[in-house]
């Protein structure tokens, strides 16, 4: 398992969830990885150094919050410091919110578009430039099914969602020119730490209505994002992947 060797990739939202597990699918294939959090903590830096040891790669703790400008752009030089050519990006980190659409607050919708979208936008206008002046690369967005399904009680959330999934697909035809793809991940209903904010009877429902009557898992929308920033997928850019179980 190498279709990652010698590519330096960042994963944001690295400290739970899908974004873990793509930290570890992404090491496991030989990438190095600029591996984010929000905030320090010693269980995360241990936790990427015991990732770095059990696949003989780099795995490098940097922290900014998606909502704060100058936090990403000093990781944005932080990156530029270390003399590795970025190859990749997966904006993994986002927040969920369910309210419907005449109790979605002021603040919980700017919360949902500042970390789900403005967020992600502005980090990657940076690291495109990048990846431009080194003649390619390959972005990875994580939006979600709601962008798409616009379900109820999702509106804020799935807007939020669908801004970015827009935003990558018109990135796509404007950096295909310097070798730089762009790509979204829309996952289902997946088995992390989200699920909190659903009923139990929620989440049974909507498993049951997939094809294969069951919720995703954070490793099967890894392993695709994995994929997508590999040369496997060279040929593969603006487009929408649903990893949805058959929603």
């Amino acid at each position: 398992m190498s279709m990652l060797k010698e590519k330096n990739i960042l994963i944001t939202g690295c400290g739970r969830g899908i974004g873990k597990s793509m930290l570890e699918a992404c090491a496991s294939n030989g990438a190095n990885i600029w591996a984010n959090a929000r905030s320090f903590s010693d269980a995360f830096e241990d936790h990427c150094e015991l990732i770095s040891k059990k696949y003989n790669t780099n795995v490098m703790p940097v922290y900014f919050d998606l909502t704060i400008k100058d936090q990403i752009i000093n990781a944005v030089k932080i990156i530029k410091a270390s003399d590795m050519p970025i190859n990749g990006l997966i904006n993994n980190a986002g927040i969920t919110y369910n309210a419907l659409f005449q109790m979605s607050s002021h603040a919980d919708i700017r919360e949902n578009l500042d970390v789900n979208f403005i967020g992600p936008f502005i980090l990657t206008q940076y690291i495109t430039k990048l990846m431009a002046r080194n003649a390619g690369g390959s972005i990875v967005s994580i939006s979600s099914s709601a962008a798409i399904d616009a379900n109820s009680g999702r509106s804020a959330y799935g807007a939020s969602k669908a801004a970015l999934l827009t935003a990558t697909k018109a990135l796509s035809r404007e950096v295909g020119v310097y070798g730089v793809r762009a790509n979204i991940i829309a996952p289902g209903i997946t088995k992390t730490e989200m699920l909190s904010s659903m009923t139990d009877e929620t989440i049974e429902q909507t498993a049951n209505s997939t094809a294969l009557a069951r919720c995703g898992m954070p490793h099967e929308i890894a392993n695709v994002a994995a994929f997508l920033i590999s040369d496997m997928s060279s040929y593969i850019t603006g487009q929408v992947i649903r990893v949805d179980g058959g929603m």
